[in-house]
């Protein structure tokens, strides 16, 4: 038998039985549990991928190979989460930005491409990846003075999976940029953004003015 064919035969039956082990009731960690066995398999990831279920491409995610990532691959990545729901293809899209594209100096070079970028998931990206430099206390580039300006034009006409990591950055600016605290505030209260969320016990509102409040007051044990 063709050894190509035999590769494939082999493949296709991890894949199966990866597979058997994903349910209703598997959790992330679990997830993580399988990929750290796996390690990097960017060919299995992509027939895991090629199932269109949920859970079974978070798991892809994990093995892929970020040099395999091309601009034209994560096009096609963001052309394939639109068929999930609206949470899941935003599920998707962080869990690739923390996983794969933060791990890459090209990766990140490419996603901070990515604020004018005609797709949303991606513009969702950008703006994500500006709020975790700041929320892991990473030094964040020098380009806060350019997202206020930007965020303060265009928020209240962004798509809303974009609108919320948008606000999710000014949040952080506000906490850690003391001289633009006010500002981010003030932009909370103009919006409005969620300002009547109603969220679980122990979960810190979205609205930047509780936001930025509550977050200050934790990291001063208040």
């Amino acid at each position: 038998m063709d050894e190509k064919i035999t590769a494939e035969i082999k493949r296709s039956s991890k894949a199966e039985d990866i597979l058997a082990q994903i349910n209703s009731k598997t959790k992330l960690g679990d997830l993580r549990k399988i990929a750290k066995e796996i390690k990097k398999d960017h060919e299995l990831a992509l027939e895991l991928w090629s199932t269109e279920a949920f859970l079974p491409r978070l798991l892809a995610i994990l093995i892929m190979d970020k040099k395999l990532l091309s601009e034209d691959v994560l096009n096609k990545l963001d052309e394939d989460m639109q068929i999930h729901t609206f949470d899941e293809r935003n599920n998707l899209m962080d869990w690739l930005m923390a996983n794969q594209l933060t791990k890459d100096k090209k990766r990140i070079a490419l996603m901070q491409s990515w604020e004018n970028s005609p797709r949303a998931l991606q513009r969702r990206a950008f703006w994500y990846y500006q709020a975790r430099l700041r929320w892991t206390e990473q030094a964040p580039p020098d380009n806060t003075a350019e997202l206020l300006a930007a965020l303060e034009a265009n928020i209240m006409q962004e798509e809303p999976e974009v609108q919320w990591a948008m606000n999710f950055t000014a949040g952080w600016i506000g906490i850690y940029d003391e001289k633009n605290r006010t500002r981010c505030m003030k932009l909370g209260e103009k919006t409005g953004l969620y300002k009547d969320e109603i969220v679980a016990k122990g979960c810190t509102p979205s609205y930047l003015p509780e936001f930025i409040t509550i977050e200050i007051n934790k990291r001063h044990h208040i």
